[in-house]
């Protein structure tokens, strides 16, 4: 549906849909991934291996500048990446795990709550809302308490006075 859509959209702007860029826009559209560009020439050459980067980037280009796909940085969670999603999609938030870089998507009205009182507070039109909310996920959660609790203990070993820590010798008997 969405990948329709952008489909006629280009036809619209009198952007004809080449094999190439059909093979990237599914890609974008259908992975269930934010792929960068890397992953996203990687994946197509897959599909065409005539396919080269320069195609890619030239793609991404204009299909962001048409606002056709987003592209996001997802809170930098690997440097300077951007990835890349269709812009057709229900408005939504991303939600980073900034230890294991896991994404994942946040739909529902509380989302169109917080845009009607950004346009009402500000009497701002919101033509396009991007959120990303950094945190740890439920199992980096556990990981990371368990090294804190690791951490501790070591911490107070090292604490104890030399002589507490040194194993004792036993008394030798005649």
């Amino acid at each position: 549906m969405v990948l329709d859509s952008i489909k006629g959209s280009l036809k619209e702007r009198g952007v004809r849909l080449t094999r190439q860029r059909q093979i990237l826009l599914e890609l974008i559209d259908k992975t269930g991934e934010h792929l960068d560009a890397e992953s996203l020439f990687q994946l197509a050459k897959e599909k065409d291996p005539k396919l080269n980067r320069v195609t890619v980037y030239r793609t991404l280009k204009m299909l962001k500048a048409s606002g056709l796909v987003d592209e996001l940085d997802l809170m930098h969670y690997v440097g300077d990446q951007h990835y890349y999603e269709t812009r057709l999609k229900q408005e939504h938030a991303h939600v980073i795990c900034l230890r294991c870089g896991k994404v994942e998507e946040f739909f529902g009205e509380p989302l169109q709550r917080l845009r009607k009182q950004i346009e009402s507070h500000f009497g701002f039109q919101v033509l396009l809302a991007r959120t990303e909310v950094g945190g740890y996920c439920a199992h980096c959660q556990t990981l990371r308490a368990r090294e804190v609790e690791e951490l501790r203990m070591l911490t107070l070993g090292a604490a104890r006075p030399a002589a507490a820590r040194a194993p004792r010798k036993r008394a030798r008997r005649s």
